[in-house]
Parts: structure tokens; C-alpha cells; sequence
């Protein structure tokens, strides 16, 4: 009976499935939360697709350097907020007449998409600093010592800006509140 030894090209073979299977464990676990974030970041369907698709391709190619399965949601943040980021570096805007351009008015369907808008155009006006946080918190339901981490903060600074960012956002509802009559009671 004649046996073979093992092969380097088995080997490399052998690496490569291990890489796929996890490569594709990864992908299946965090893809929806991955788009979501990305599609809150930047509010358009095709560009959080494209930036996903590019920080799966980014995973892919360096998915050795993940040694932590238990990082990986944070690791793929970092990646899509750097993608994000390189989608400015390259773009080049078109600036549009204003004169030019018909505005479509939606309208809204209920009271609750207009609170719903209302409250996202408030924490988009919050500085990064603060939205940020807030964001990761809300949407991903981070704890303050992950926030810290991901955001490379002290966690007492991560809290202080999630107790503040919350405090201007009380403050700005009771604000437009008051503007429009409604009390609360």
C-alpha cells in the first residue's frame, strides 16, 4: 500500500478552506449589523451596500490579523468607519444650482415617522463627539466599556459624553416641544 505524504499545495489547500469557513461564519453573524450601521451612517441604501461590500473585502484580506472572535463586530466597525472615510477622500462632489433642482414633498404617513425624523435630525446635529457614542450605544447596544474600546477613550469620558449627548437631546425636545404647544401631562 503506498501512502502519500502531505503536500505543501495540501496544506496551503487545507488554510484556505479554515480562512472560508470562518471568513463566512464572520459574514453570516455580523452582515446585518454591519449594514445597519453603515446605513445609518450614511442614509442611502446603494452607498451602505457598497461600503459593507468593501469592508467584507477588507475582512477578507486581512481576516489572519482577527485573533479575537469575540472582537470581530468592533474590528468590522473599524473597518466600515475607515471605508466611510475613504469614500470622502476620493469624491468628488457635483455642485448642483439650486435653481435647478425640483424638491419632491413626501409628506409623512404618521405622527410617529415625523418623531421618529425629528429625533434622528436632533442627534445629527449633536457633535461627534457625542453622537458618536450614542450611536453605538443605541444601535448596537454597546456597553461603555466596548464604546471606549472601539473608540479608543477613557470609559469615564465615554460615559460623561453618553450622559451629555442624552441631556442635549432632552434639551432640544423639550425645546421643540414648547415651540409647537405640547406639554408633557
Amino acid at each position: 500500500m503506498f501512502s502519500r505524504k502531505q503536500s505543501a499545495n495540501d496544506s496551503v489547500s487545507e488554510d484556505m478552506a479554515s480562512k472560508q469557513k470562518r471568513y463566512e461564519a464572520l459574514v453570516n453573524a455580523l452582515h446585518g449589523d454591519i449594514y445597519r450601521y453603515a446605513y445609518w451612517l450614511v442614509k442611502d441604501k446603494a452607498i451602505a451596500e457598497d461600503i459593507v461590500q468593501e469592508t467584507f473585502l477588507r475582512a477578507w484580506k486581512s481576516l489572519d490579523s482577527l485573533k479575537d472572535e469575540k472582537a470581530a463586530k468592533s474590528w468590522l466597525i473599524t473597518i466600515l468607519r475607515r471605508e466611510n472615510a475613504r469614500r470622502f477622500e476620493r469624491k468628488q462632489f457635483d455642485l448642483v444650482d439650486m435653481d435647478d433642482v425640483a424638491l419632491a414633498d413626501d409628506g409623512l404617513s404618521n405622527e410617529t415617522e415625523i418623531e421618529h425624523r425629528e429625533l434622528r435630525a436632533l442627534m445629527a446635529n449633536l457633535s461627534e463627539e457625542y453622537r458618536e457614542p450614542l450611536m453605538l450605544q443605541i444601535i448596537f447596544g454597546y456597553s461603555g466599556d466596548e464604546i471606549a474600546e472601539q473608540l479608543d477613550l477613557n470609559k469615564n469620558t465615554v460615559m460623561t459624553r453618553l450622559f451629555r449627548a442624552r441631556n442635549q437631546l432632552k434639551e432640544a425636545l423639550e425645546k421643540a416641544n414648547d415651540s409647537r404647544g405640547y406639554k408633557n401631562g
